[in-house]
């Protein structure tokens, strides 16, 4: 039995991003049985505490493990695991800071996932900036297996380290569900919307998602949109959700935590708009590519190489009204794709390959 120690998520029952989605998916049905997971959670963020699920073993950590506090609570959960495990997987590279000395008294197999380069992020600070590339740095530095998400950070870490590294995307196929036609007429019509005759968006309201972009080209078009975020996180988010609320064509919603709601608005929708412009493979993405429509992405490496060039691109406000008046949209491209590189039991596979 292989003992796989997963450090650098919030924890299970996943409730927050990728990571959490990525490791709910990865353990119970789609583990090998001759794994044995060891998830470390926050005790902090997930009220409930239990010892096991879906046959995980759980260990908690008494700090948040998003924010300020991402760093400690990654230094401390990598200091549990420096006996008893076979690998370490690491999500992300707050804690990469500490693996020059976590190296010094541990030699076991390090496999960790960078994520999306998160020192190029906007909505840092110089020194946050700093402190977040050499976490990066160290990572690459210290891992026996550096996971890329995409292409695109792939080809970084080879330019920039001259290191391999393996590819391995997320999944998307989770957001299958049985809902009712029934049902879902009924949620639409609770939102005053019609099937196929809406675009909708999904995603955290910062500047390098080109929320402002997305609202624009809308309020300009006349077209119907759905936009869901966290719309009370920033001023950015606030100062958008006051001049763009006036629109009747723009509904502003908060986070959908109902997935039977949230899988009948994106189902039924005409199309969908992505503008993340940092990051690597973005799980909303991915999940959007499941539902076989249009998708409409920010024009950068990283979504081109999710979409493998298949969806649609835009740069600007100009752009994208452009593309979301077009009536020739198809997305069947965007559903095969994804359920031929982006099942939960295909990457389970290859983290497994990798242990």
């Amino acid at each position: 039995m292989k003992q796989i120690a997963i450090v650098g998520t919030q924890g299970v029952p996943a409730s927050y991003g990728g990571f959490e989605t990525l490791v709910e998916n990865i353990i119970g049905d789609n583990c090998p049985s001759d794994v044995q997971y060891t998830i470390f959670c926050s005790s902090k963020d997930i009220p409930v505490r239990r010892s096991s699920y879906k046959g995980c073993i759980l260990k908690y950590v008494p700090l948040h493990a998003n924010g300020i506090q991402s760093i400690p609570y990654d230094i401390w959960s990598l200091c549990k695991v420096m006996r008893g495990y076979d690998a370490i997987l690491v999500l992300g590279t707050s804690g990469c800071s500490f693996l020059p000395i976590f190296r010094m008294f541990c030699r076991k197999r390090l496999i960790i996932n960078i994520d999306g380069l998160e020192f190029r992020r906007a909505k840092w600070g110089r020194l946050a900036r700093w402190i977040l590339r050499y976490s990066t740095d160290m990572a690459v530095r210290h891992a026996d297996v550096v996971v890329a998400d995409n292409k695109g950070i792939q080809d970084y870490v080879y330019e920039t380290y001259h290191k391999e590294s393996v590819l391995i995307a997320y999944g998307g196929d989770h957001v299958r569900r049985t809902v009712s036609e029934e049902s879902q007429e009924k949620y639409l019509a609770n939102y005053g919307l019609q099937k196929g005759r809406y675009a909708i968006t999904v995603c955290r309201i910062e500047p390098e998602n080109n929320c402002h972009v997305t609202l624009e080209a809308f309020a300009q078009s006349g077209r119907k949109l759905v936009f869901i975020g966290n719309w009370e996180h920033s001023e950015y988010a606030r100062n958008l959700k006051e001049k763009y609320s006036r629109y009747s064509n723009i509904v502003i919603l908060n986070g959908i935590y109902d997935l039977d709601i949230l899988y009948a608005l994106r189902a039924n929708t005409e199309m969908y708009i992505h503008g993340h412009s940092a990051g690597g493979t973005n799980p909303s993405l991915v999940e959007a590519m499941f539902f076989g429509r249009p998708i409409i992405a920010y024009d950068v490496v990283y979504n081109r190489e999710t979409t493998k060039n298949e969806a649609y691109y835009f740069t600007d406000v100009e752009s994208l009204k452009t593309l979301i008046s077009r009536p020739d949209l198809n997305g069947d491209k965007m559903k095969s794709l994804a359920e031929s590189l982006y099942t939960w039991e295909h990457i389970s596979q290859q983290y497994y390959s990798l242990y």
